[in-house]
This record gives C-alpha cells, sequence and structure tokens, in this order.
C-alpha cells in the first residue's frame, strides 16, 4: 500500500457508530499518532463547532483531539463564502455550527431578504416561515449554497431527515440549483487541501459511506479508502466498474497498513 502523507477521515460510521465506540477508529489514529502522520477528521456535520465536535472525540470515544484537527462543512462552507466576490450578508437555514463559522468569517447574519447568499443546512428547529424567507432571498437573487444533500440521519429513533430535505425543499420552492459544499462534492475536499497545504496525490481519503466520503474523494481526484463498518455494503461496491472503486477496501480500520 501507498505512503500518504495526510489523511481525511469521516467520523460516525468510520471512527465510532453514534455513542458506540470503535476500538479499531481508536486504535487506527493512535497508529496515525505514533507514525507522525497528519491527518484531519472532515466531516459534513454542520450543527457542531470544531471545539464541540473535538470535545465529543475525546470525551466520549477516549480519542483526543484538538479543533484544529476537525473540519466540518460549516467551515467549508464559510472558506468557500470568502472566495466569492460582494457577499457581505448571509441568510441561514441551520444550527449554532453553521451560524458560528459564518459569524466568525465577518459576514452579517440576516433573517430576512435581502441577502447575499442562502444556506440551507441541517436545522432541528426549522419552521415554515424560515424556509419562506430563504425562498424570498433566493428568488430576490440571493446566492444559493447547501453544506450538504445529506438526505437523511441514523440515530436512534430511526433514518430522520438530513440537511438534502431542506435543501429539496428550497430548491422545489425556487427552482433554483444550490452550490453543494460538504462530500460527495469536491469543494470541501478542495478546501481542506488548502487548508493543509497538500495536494490530492498527497492525502487519502477515508470512509465508510461511498455515496459521500468516497465520491468525495473520487471527484477531488484523491485515492481512497472505504471501510465496510458503516453504511456501504461490500456486495454493492464490488459490483461497480473499476474506475469509479474505491482505491482500497478494508473490513476494519485495524486491517490498514500505514
Amino acid at each position: 500500500m501507498s505512503n500518504y502523507s495526510g489523511y481525511f477521515i469521516d467520523l460516525d460510521g468510520t471512527i465510532y457508530k453514534g455513542r458506540e465506540r470503535y476500538p479499531s477508529g481508536k486504535r487506527f489514529v493512535e497508529r496515525l499518532q505514533a507514525a507522525e502522520i497528519d491527518y484531519r477528521f472532515v466531516t459534513n456535520n454542520s450543527t457542531k463547532t470544531p471545539e464541540e465536535v473535538a470535545r465529543n472525540l475525546t470525551d466520549n470515544h477516549d480519542i483526543p483531539t484538538s479543533p484544529e484537527q476537525v473540519y466540518t462543512s460549516a467551515m467549508a462552507t464559510a472558506d468557500f463564502l470568502r472566495t466569492q466576490p460582494k457577499i457581505e450578508s448571509v441568510l441561514i437555514v441551520g444550527e449554532g455550527g453553521l451560524k458560528t463559522a459564518i459569524e466568525q468569517a465577518g459576514f452579517q447574519l440576516v433573517a430576512k431578504a435581502p441577502a447575499d447568499a442562502v444556506v440551507i443546512a441541517l436545522d432541528r428547529d426549522v419552521t415554515y416561515e424560515k424556509l419562506m424567507e430563504a425562498t424570498f432571498a433566493i428568488q430576490a437573487g440571493a446566492r444559493f449554497i447547501a453544506t450538504n444533500i445529506d438526505t437523511n440521519l441514523p440515530n436512534e429513533l430511526g433514518m430522520t431527515p438530513g440537511a438534502g430535505a431542506f435543501v429539496t425543499f428550497i430548491e422545489t420552492a425556487t427552482q433554483t440549483k444550490p452550490v453543494v459544499i460538504g462530500k460527495p462534492s469536491k469543494t470541501i475536499i478542495d478546501l481542506a487541501l488548502a487548508r493543509v497545504d497538500k495536494n490530492a496525490n498527497e492525502v487519502i481519503m477515508v470512509g465508510d459511506n461511498y455515496n459521500t466520503d468516497i465520491k468525495a474523494g473520487l471527484n477531488a481526484g484523491m485515492d481512497t479508502l472505504l471501510v465496510y463498518t458503516g453504511v456501504a455494503v461490500k456486495t454493492d461496491v464490488q459490483q461497480y466498474e473499476a474506475a469509479v472503486r474505491p482505491t482500497y477496501e478494508v473490513d476494519s480500520l485495524d486491517d490498514w497498513i500505514l
């Protein structure tokens, strides 16, 4: 197996599953640390700040993590907005992690049109009024941006609606396609690479979900490692053509040789 100077690693289904610890995930991170290999946890979750994500890994999964080792779709959205001209005000349908990232990037948060951009994410306190104001702002010319288009999020209750459900609502109401930042878009990967000052051929994308993690890596021109501890089903992936197969596949991260 090839040597990589950096790893981008998914979280849920890869390093842990909800509140369930994956000992293989902890051992994998410890091996990266021992080898002094740079890594970042790259997640579509926009609801948490990097500090909250790091605290969850440290306190609940016994994987000591700093906020600098976390890159969320909220952070990527803020980085993307910085590259766009004439965007000062942003209307958000989303939670605290997204609002914090956008505010810290220097943008003004607004609740109604006019707005220069509308960002749609998972919002568990969503109301019809929020969605209506987002619709009005996009109809008036605001840029439509989605942190990610995950259709569902698994939890102890079942497959709950993800950010993609809200994105589809706004897309239908406005007849406008969003710019998608998170996986499987290459945008989050390109922005994460810029953060660590590395090229795509130096980093490998690690995840359990073919349709998000692996496709993001493929779209960015990276090697990919699919681990069968979460969403992906081996018999399904093995039917894909070679050109769109993961570079590597393992049953457990314990099987991966650095």
